[in-house]
């Protein structure tokens, strides 16, 4: 492989180790991508060409960006230790444009943010756009949001801070408006080929026996009629978003090149977008499959060469048994994702609060397996999407297999958290067109969690509810914190910040429920958190307390070692983190019931190695409690316990 003809003592510096992260991942690429398109008449140049534009964007590189990827690939676990912290939000919600979010710096240092995920701010579609998924342009910001300039003044801001900027990558679609879409409907028989199109129904209908549907009420079916093409187009999300097909070769290395060149921005972290729907099989569900875990492995490879500071994380919301493949497997050499979303986890817990019992979660952290090495969860309490309660069907049918029970035990959780049940949660069934179907739930988590209006101070009528709901936030975050992985914030939690329904006044948002978990940030809150009155600032004091013990606490490093703990108790979830084997470790407690719990503090020591053949004492970090011979947890508690003198 040549290089630039560049003879500078800087470009030869950066051509060395280059050299060798092709030499060391390139075999591998084109193994991968020959599995997948090698049956192409031109696949080796076509590879070769590949490889070079990989080369090219690799050197274009900013000298402060190489330094990035030197000190990461010096430190390959920098992004598991447990001062690691996500905060996701909307640009212009959050604070109105690119420049604002650089004014909101101190803030996420103020949280202990790491990690800040910008949810989609390049060009968008013209009208309706899906939040912003609808991408129109991978080279523009959205109007109104700032430019490429404002972009790279932003990234270079945040690693000053040590804050890595996450930017969401659209993987599976485009939107209709995006050149490549117009190309094609202008007759462009190159860019037609970027897409799944049919002349007509027969293929879609056979391919529609097997397909789910993402937004049946909304988006119903998985096919448009294009009039323009005059033909159908694969449209698994909406219709204006085209599903782009990555049986041509061509699709993946534009894809793959536009990566690169955003990495080039700063970017430090790509969410990408619909992992789990990139390739389409005949007789499938066509989620999941072997051609899709290739492409994101052959993404890995070419980030591994061209940016090997950044970091991919899979958004494959899927059974938790599906969700392993998303991060590789160090037995098989396979590395695929840095990162992936831990959905069973969230909606497990949502479940335990609807329940009061926690048997799911155990289901849940029972079916997670070790992390491969360098990987880590993504572990969230709310998002901007809706929570998808199917993803538990596998644990909530139990050791039986008992598809009805699983049914029943879902639509419960998603019925408890509408406002069409008389349960303290506020939320909304999300596109809940069939009564007998389990849906969706949106909703901001201090609304579901009960919490009426969170900047103001409780009505002393209503001050137990409102403790209640408290409590509920903080033990939701606490197990995000505790469990292992990235804990993700998302905009407004901090101050739990209620629903906002004025997006129903909104024809252009009205037809979306998502909506409503997604409110401007509380600037009045923020100012007056000083004020221990209001909910907001009683929430963001707790919530900075439980990040900042965490940061103190190795054992709650994304890669340390969890063991789930009997408690007796089928209201309260037990795990322990760290070396069972050594002092370094701790006990995780947390109570989902609205009633008191009282463990014995014997029973829980004794499945600790470490403790069960000495004098020991525990004292719990949130409160400064040490642990006699029982441990009481009120309504809605935890207790974070480590060994005294540890």
């Amino acid at each position: 492989m040549s290089f630039s003809s560049s003879s500078t003592p800087e470009a030869l510096s950066r051509a060395t180790p280059l050299q060798l992260r092709i030499q060391r991942y390139s075999p591998g690429l084109r193994t991968k991508l020959e599995q997948v398109y090698g049956q192409h008449e031109n696949f080796d140049t076509w590879m070769q060409k590949l490889i070079a534009q990989v080369t090219e964007l690799a050197q274009q590189r900013s000298l402060d960006l190489v330094e990035l990827d030197n000190q990461r690939l010096q430190n390959p676990n920098w992004f598991l230790q447990q001062d690691m912290l996500g905060y996701c939000t909307y640009v212009d919600r959050f604070a109105g444009n690119l420049q604002g979010v650089k004014q909101q710096i101190p803030h996420l240092v103020n949280l202990g943010v790491r990690y800040l995920h910008l949810l989609p701010f390049f060009q968008a579609r013209c009208g309706e756009n899906d939040g912003g998924f609808a991408v129109a342009s991978f080279d523009r910001i959205q109007e109104g949001l700032g430019t490429i300039d404002d972009l790279l003044e932003l990234t270079s801001a945040l690693r000053q801070n040590k804050i890595s900027l996450c930017a969401d990558f659209v993987l599976n679609h485009i939107a209709d408006d995006h050149p490549w879409a117009l190309a094609a409907k202008h007759g462009d028989t190159h860019y037609q080929a970027y897409f799944h199109t049919f002349a007509d129904r027969e293929l879609p209908d056979q391919y529609e026996q097997t397909l789910g549907q993402i937004f049946p009420q909304a988006a119903p079916g998985n096919f448009t009629f294009n009039p323009e093409l005059q033909k159908w187009v694969w449209t698994t999300f909406y219709p204006y978003q085209w599903d782009l097909n990555y049986s041509n070769p061509e699709v993946f290395a534009q894809i793959a090149i536009v990566m690169l060149r955003m990495a080039n921005l700063g970017i430090e972290a790509f969410r990408l977008d619909s992992t789990a729907f990139l390739w389409k099989r005949l007789g499938t569900n066509c989620m999941n499959q072997t051609e899709a875990h290739l492409l994101l492995q052959a993404l890995r490879d070419i980030i591994e060469i061209a940016a090997p500071g950044v970091l991919l994380k899979a958004e494959a919301i899927v059974a938790t048994a599906d969700l392993p493949a998303y991060l590789g497997s160090e037995a098989q050499g396979v590395k695929e994702c840095h990162i992936a979303y831990h959905s069973s986890l969230m909606a497990s817990s949502w479940v335990a609060l609807a329940e009061q019992k926690v048997d799911l979660i155990e289901a849940v952290i029972t079916a997670t397996p070790d992390l491969p090495a360098q990987t880590s969860w993504l572990n969230y309490v709310r998002c901007h999407d809706d929570i998808g309660w199917n993803v538990l069907r596998a644990e909530a049918a139990g050791a039986d297999g008992d598809v009805q029970l699983a049914k029943q035990r879902l639509k419960h959780a998603a019925l408890f958290f509408s406002d069409q049940s008389a349960s303290y949660a506020d939320g909304l069934q999300f596109q809940s067109s069939d009564p007998e179907a389990v849906h969706g739930t949106v909703g901001m988590a201090a609304s579901l969690c009960g919490l009426v209006h969170s900047s103001a101070a409780p009505d002393p009528i209503v001050a137990e509810v409102t403790e209640l709901s408290i409590r509920r936030i903080l033990l939701m975050y606490g197990l995000s914190l505790s469990f292992g992985g990235i804990p993700l914030i998302y905009m407004g939690d901090e101050f739990a910040q209620t629903n906002d329904r004025s997006f129903l006044d909104d024809p252009a948002k009205s037809m979306d429920g998502r909506w409503l978990q997604r409110p401007y940030f509380d600037h009045d809150a923020q100012m007056h958190l000083h004020d221990m009155s209001r909910c907001s600032s009683q929430v963001f004091a707790q919530l900075s307390e439980l990040i900042r013990q965490r940061q103190q606490l190795p054992a709650l490093a994304a890669n340390t070692a969890r063991q789930l703990l009997s408690t007796d108790s089928a209201q309260v979830l037990g795990f322990v983190r760290g070396d069972v084997n050594s002092a370094e470790h701790l006990i995780y407690l947390s109570n989902f019931s609205e009633l008191a719990r009282t463990l014995d503090a014997e029973k829980i020591v004794r499945q600790i190695p470490f403790a069960t053949n000495r004098q020991v004492a525990y004292v719990d970090v949130l409160s400064g409690e040490l642990t006699g011979q029982k441990i009481d947890l009120p309504a809605y508690s935890q207790r974070w316990l480590r060994l005294l003198g540890a």
